[in-house]
């Protein structure tokens, strides 16, 4: 039997490259060596963000993003979180397990906290989305958990919770594993880390023209003024950009920024031209799918059906062990 993978995303519409790289590739690659449920974590954007205006919009922009990429959703059902009612049951349940100053000490909560604003005044649901991540993670039994590096506490908090579980009731939850993805950060085109809110972003679906114009304001080595001068590729963005979309031009690139012969501008030129090309099936893709969007709401459907079936028979088992059922 395969082993199990459960990944999500808060829905925020479409996806740029740094989703692309930090976790959606990743899912297409362990489609077929694993057994795939993929989540649209809605719950989760009521954390920060209580505007529920275009949620909806969002989740299907997100989900036709999936679809291009590459994800099958005949191999792995595509859900919507809210739909599954067992998430919150369970995540009420383990909300009995944790103390408030283990959650307290999340590194990622306190720094999303800080980011807010919100350190001295932090709601109830954000300091307890681990909870709810953890919810999401066992109800599926999932044997492993794709993540960046900045969200291991949480898959750490989720063992946790689970042996806690087991050992107070009955071995019943599957105590899973993170799986660190190879190239889990990709800097927005200012160096910060890439953000929609920070305006730094390249998005799956930019038109050709639009890559364009957003490389040209990407941050490279602040000390190359002139053409001529010689560059530092490790401090430039679009240096970073070129090793994960464009590998066969890094030694030539390298050599021609460091030698000076290679200018900031007619860089960033064949660049924009490199990922333009890699993107191109994507955006073809993308185009066909959102000309159908009732079939992309059946997939949903279809696999808010197939995970609700696997969460009720989690939970059945999860009340019996607990003398609830």
């Amino acid at each position: 039997m395969k082993k199990r993978i459960l990944s999500g995303m808060r829905p925020t519409g479409k996806l740029h490259l740094g989703n692309y790289v930090g976790a959606l590739e990743n899912w297409v690659n362990l489609q077929g060596e694993y057994e795939n449920f993929h989540l649209v974590a809605d719950w989760h954007t009521l954390t920060t963000n209580l505007d529920t205006s275009g949620l909806q919009e969002n989740t299907i922009e997100m989900v036709i993003d999936w679809l291009a990429a590459g994800i099958d959703p005949e191999q792995s059902p595509i859900f919507v979180q809210s739909q599954i009612k067992e998430h919150a049951e369970l995540y009420l349940i383990f909300s009995m397990l944790v103390t408030v100053p283990r959650l307290e000490r999340n590194p990622t909560v306190k720094e999303q906290a800080r980011d807010l604003g919100t350190e001295s005044n932090i709601i109830f649901g954000h300091l307890g989305y681990p909870i709810l991540q953890a919810a999401d993670i066992l109800l599926y039994k999932a044997h492993l958990v794709p993540v960046g590096e900045d969200q291991l506490p949480h898959v750490e908090l989720t063992r946790e919770i689970a042996r806690k579980f087991n050992k107070t009731y009955d071995d019943v939850l599957r105590v899973p594993s993170g799986k660190v993805t190879d190239f889990a950060r990709l800097p927005g085109l200012d160096g910060n880390k890439m953000s929609k809110s920070l305006g730094n972003t390249i998005l799956l679906s930019d038109s050709p023209e639009v890559i364009g114009k957003k490389v040209m304001r990407a941050v490279t080595d602040p000390q190359k003024i002139r053409r001529n001068d010689p560059g530092r590729p490790e401090v430039c963005n679009v240096f970073t950009y070129y090793k994960k979309f464009c590998p066969h031009r890094v030694a030539e690139v390298d050599a021609a920024c460091r030698s000076g012969e290679l200018g900031c501008v007619e860089d960033k030129r064949n660049f924009a031209a490199c990922l333009t090309k890699y993107l191109e099936p994507f955006r073809e893709k993308r185009v066909q799918l959102e000309k159908n969007i009732d079939d992309i709401k059946d997939i949903i459907a279809d696999g808010n059906r197939r995970a609700g079936e696997v969460a009720a028979q989690t939970m059945h088992e999860v009340y019996q062990a607990m003398n609830l059922d």
